[in-house]
Formats: structure tokens, C-alpha cells, sequence
């Protein structure tokens, strides 16, 4: 069985981008905000989460909604322009 590709397209690496904003924003390091987003009840280690702000890993829909709880915003809003975050 062959890996899956890992390409990420536009919407993805925007996610990425915006999670590492609101996430620096906050004054989170990626460790805390791992922590945060399990004990929210979403089990997410620092590495996890680094992959994704590096769009080395694909953000699932489980981990967009840990992720928007964990930082308090809409889920839609890791879709928009991470400039304007």
C-alpha cells in the first residue's frame, strides 16, 4: 500500500500560517497550546503541532475544531487571510 500524498494546497497553508499567528499572538508556545488543545479533550503533542504550522502534516477537521476552541475563534477564521488575523 503506498503513503498518501502530502501536498497541501492554498486553504491548507493558509490554515497553517494562521494557527502559528493567533497562536504567537496569544504568547503560546507550540507546547502550551499542545497541552491546551488536550485537555480540551483532543490529544495534540508539540510535534503534532508543529508539523502543522509547518504544512508538513495535514490539519484534520477534529484538529481544526480542537484548535478553534483552544484559541477562541471561529473555525472559519483559519480559512481567511492570515494577514488580516
Amino acid at each position: 500500500m503506498s503513503a498518501r500524498s502530502l501536498k497541501i494546497a492554498s486553504a491548507g497553508m493558509r490554515m497553517a500560517r494562521t494557527i502559528e499567528i493567533l497562536r504567537t499572538e496569544r504568547g503560546l508556545w507550540q507546547r502550551q497550546l499542545a497541552r491546551y488543545v488536550t485537555v480540551l479533550g483532543h490529544p495534540m503533542s508539540n510535534t503534532t503541532l508543529s508539523r502543522i504550522e509547518r504544512a508538513q502534516r495535514r490539519c484534520d477537521i477534529d484538529d481544526l475544531a480542537a484548535l478553534s476552541e483552544a484559541l477562541h475563534v471561529s473555525p472559519s477564521v483559519f480559512l481567511g487571510d492570515p494577514t488580516l488575523v
